[in-house]
C-alpha cells in the first residue's frame, strides 16, 4: 500500500468516522427528544380533553339546573303538567325553547314513568316511553355519558346528563346535553397537527354518525385515549352502559420528515467531509510524496562509483532536513571514498614497489654471491682468482640478463613515444569529435590557419588533450558552462612553435590545489585517480614542450601547452 493511499485512509478515518458517529448520535438524540415532546404533547392534550369534558359536564349541569328553576316558576308549564302534560301544546314545545335558550343540543323532559313530555331536539318524541335513559345516566360515574339522540333526519351523539324538578306531586326528569360532532372534537384537539377521534364500543351494531367520528390520522401516529361511558337505550326497552374512547393522535410524519432531513444533511456532510479528506490527502501526499520520491530517485542513483548526486534543498520542513542530511552524508561518503581510494592507490603503489624490490633482489642475489666468492678467493687464493672469475662469469651474465628482462618488462608499462610529423589542428579535431560534451556544456573551438607542423607523438598528444578536456568538463557546475579549445602559432626568442589552450568556466583552483595538481594520486573528484595531470606533465616533458596554468577560484582554469614546430624549438 502506497503512502498516498495510507494517508487517504487515515484522513478518512480521522474525519469521516467521527463525523459519522456524531451524526448517528445527534440523529438519535434529536429523534428521541422530538418523539418525547410529541408524546408529552399528546398526553397533555388528553389531560386537557378530560378537563374540557368535565367543564362541559359542569356547564350542562348548570344549564339543566337553570332550566329546572325556570320550569318550577313557570305557571303555564305547571298547569299543563298537572293536567296531564302530553295534551298541552305549551308543555310539548317548552323543551325546544328552553334547549335553544340554554345552548343545548338535546333536551328531554320525562315524568316518573319515563314518558317523554317534551323533546327539544325531536318534537315527535313526546308521549314515548324511555325510562332506561335517565336511570342509566344516574348510574354512570360523574352522571355524564354519551347518548344517541334521535332527530327527524338521523340520530346524533350527545354528551348528556340528568337533572330533576318537582311540580306538586309530579316528579320530572330533565335529560340534556351538547352535540358530540366534528366541530366538538376539533375544538377538543385544538391546532398543531393533533387529531381527536371518537371510537364507539365494538359491540355497537350501528356505526357512529359520520360527523362524530372525528379526524383519523393518515400517517403513523402517537396515540393516547380517554374513555367516556356510553348509554344505549331503545324506546320502551332496556338499555346498557358501555365505554367509548376518545383517541388523541399526533402524526409522526413531521418526525419522519425531520429524520429524513437529518439523514440528508448528514449524508451531505459525510460526503463533503470525505471529498475534503480526499482533496486534503491528495494535496498533502503531493507535497510530501513528490519530494520524497525525488529523494528516493536520487538515492537510487547513488553508489560508490557515482557520488556526484546533489541533495540540495531550500525547504524548511522535515523533507528539507532529510535532503540536507542526505547531502551531508553524501559529502562524508565522497571524503571517505577519496580517502579510501588514496589508501588503495598507496597500497597498490606499495605492492608494486614490493614486487619491484623482490624482483630486483632476486637478480642481485646471484651477483652479490659471485662477488662475495671472488673477494674470498682474492683474499685467500689470489692465484685462482682468474679461474674462479671465469667459472662464475656465467652466473653474473645470467643475473644481468634477468635484470635486463625485468627492466624491459616494467618499461612496457609506460608506452614508448614514436615522434612523427603531426598536424596539431587535425589531432585536435579528431579528439574533439571523439569526446562528447555533457548536457548544458558548450564547446568553443578556434583553430588557427596555416599552423606549422610539429614533430610529436600523436597518441601522446591525444592523451594530453583528452585529460585536459576531461578536467575542464568535470570542473563545470551542474547548470553547465563553456569549454574553450584554441590553437595558434607562437614565436619566441628560441624559435617558432605552436600553442594549444584548453580553458573552462568552472570553479577554478586555489593556490594550494594548484601546487598539488600535478602530484601523483592527488585528486579532488570522487571517481578520480589522481594520475590525469601527472600523466600530462610527464608526456609534455617527454615531447619537449612546456605547460602553463592560469586559474583562480570561481574564475575557471586555462592550460597552455607550447610545443616546438618541426625544425624549431620553444
Amino acid at each position: 500500500m502506497s503512502f498516498r493511499t495510507r494517508l487517504l485512509l487515515g484522513l478518512l478515518a480521522v474525519i469521516v468516522l467521527p463525523l459519522g458517529i456524531l451524526g448517528i448520535v445527534v440523529r438519535r438524540r434529536v429523534s428521541d427528544v422530538v418523539a418525547a415532546q410529541y408524546e408529552q404533547r399528546v398526553s397533555a392534550l388528553v389531560a386537557v380533553i378530560r378537563h374540557d369534558i368535565e367543564r362541559q359536564n359542569r356547564a350542562i349541569a348548570e344549564r339543566l339546573a337553570a332550566i329546572a328553576a325556570d320550569i318550577g316558576s313557570d305557571d303555564r308549564f305547571r298547569q299543563g303538567v298537572l293536567r296531564g302534560g302530553t295534551s298541552s301544546p305549551y308543555v310539548l314545545d317548552y323543551a325546544g325553547g328552553a334547549m335553544r335558550q340554554g345552548g343545548l343540543a338535546m333536551l328531554q323532559v320525562q315524568n316518573a314513568d319515563g314518558r317523554i313530555l317534551s323533546s327539544g331536539h325531536f318534537r315527535n318524541e313526546y308521549d314515548l316511553l324511555e325510562p332506561a335513559l335517565p336511570r342509566l345516566l344516574a348510574k354512570v360515574p360523574g352522571g355524564m355519558a354519551l347518548v344517541r339522540a334521535r332527530t327527524p333526519e338521523e340520530p346524533f351523539l350527545a354528551l348528556a346528563r340528568i337533572d330533576s324538578v318537582r311540580i306538586g306531586a309530579v316528579a320530572l326528569t330533565l335529560v340534556g346535553g351538547v352535540a358530540v360532532d366534528r366541530p366538538f372534537l376539533d375544538e377538543l384537539g385544538g391546532a398543531g397537527g393533533l387529531a381527536v377521534r371518537l371510537v364507539l364500543p365494538a359491540e355497537e351494531t350501528d356505526a357512529p354518525p359520520e360527523d362524530a367520528r372525528g379526524a383519523e390520522p393518515s400517517d403513523p401516529a402517537i396515540v393516547r385515549e380517554y374513555t367516556v361511558p356510553v348509554v344505549t337505550t331503545a324506546i320502551g326497552g332496556e338499555g346498557e352502559i358501555a365505554t367509548a374512547r376518545i383517541e388523541v393522535a399526533h402524526s409522526v410524519r413531521p418526525l419522519e420528515d425531520l429524520r429524513r432531513s437529518l439523514d440528508l444533511w448528514f449524508a451531505l456532510a459525510v460526503g463533503g467531509a470525505g471529498l475534503l479528506a480526499v482533496l486534503v490527502a491528495a494535496s498533502i501526499a503531493a507535497r510530501i510524496s513528490r519530494p520524497l520520491a525525488e529523494l528516493a530517485e536520487q538515492s537510487r542513483r547513488l553508489d560508490l562509483e557515482r557520488l556526484d548526486v546533489r541533495f540540495a534543498s531550500d525547504r524548511s520542513d522535515e523533507v528539507g532536513a532529510l535532503a540536507r542530511m542526505l547531502g551531508a552524508m553524501t559529502e562524508r561518503l565522497r571524503a571517505s571514498v577519496r580517502t579510501l581510494r588514496a589508501v588503495e592507490r598507496q597500497a597498490a603503489l606499495g605492492d608494486l614497489a614490493r614486487q619491484v624490490n623482490h624482483d630486483v633482489k632476486n637478480g642481485l642475489i646471484p651477483i652479490r654471491n659471485v662477488f662475495r666468492h671472488l673477494s674470498q678467493v682474492a683474499r685467500d687464493e689470489p692465484d685462482r682468482l682468474a679461474a674462479v672469475m671465469s667459472e662464475r662469469e656465467g652466473t653474473v651474465q645470467s643475473a644481468i640478463e634477468y635484470l635486463e628482462k625485468l627492466a624491459t618488462t616494467y618499461a612496457a608499462l609506460y608506452p614508448k613515444l614514436q615522434p612523427a610529423r603531426c598536424d596539431l589542428n587535425a589531432i585536435v579535431g579528431r579528439t574533439l569529435r571523439a569526446t562528447p560534451m555533457p548536457a548544458g556544456a558548450s564547446l568553443d573551438v578556434a583553430l588557427a590557419d596555416r599552423l606549422p607542423p610539429i614533430r610529436s607523438d600523436e597518441l601522446a598528444l591525444r592523451r594530453i588533450l583528452e585529460n585536459l578536456l576531461t578536467n575542464a568538463v568535470d570542473s563545470l557546475p551542474p547548470s553547465g558552462g563553456r569549454v574553450t579549445v584554441r590553437t595558434e602559432a607562437v614565436r619566441t626568442r628560441a624559435g617558432s612553435g605552436v600553442r594549444l589552450m584548453v580553458g573552462d568556466t568552472g570553479r577554478g583552483m586555489s593556490a594550494e590545489e594548484l601546487d598539488r595538481a600535478f602530484a601523483d594520486f592527488y585528486t579532488t573528484k570522487a571517481k578520480g585517480t589522481g594520475l590525469g595531470l601527472s600523466i600530462v606533465r610527464r608526456l609534455v616533458n617527454d615531447l619537449g614542450g612546456t605547460l602553463r596554468v592560469e586559474t583562480e577560484p570561481g574564475g575557471g582554469t586555462r592550460f597552455f601547452l607550447d610545443l616546438p614546430a618541426e625544425g624549431g624549438a620553444v
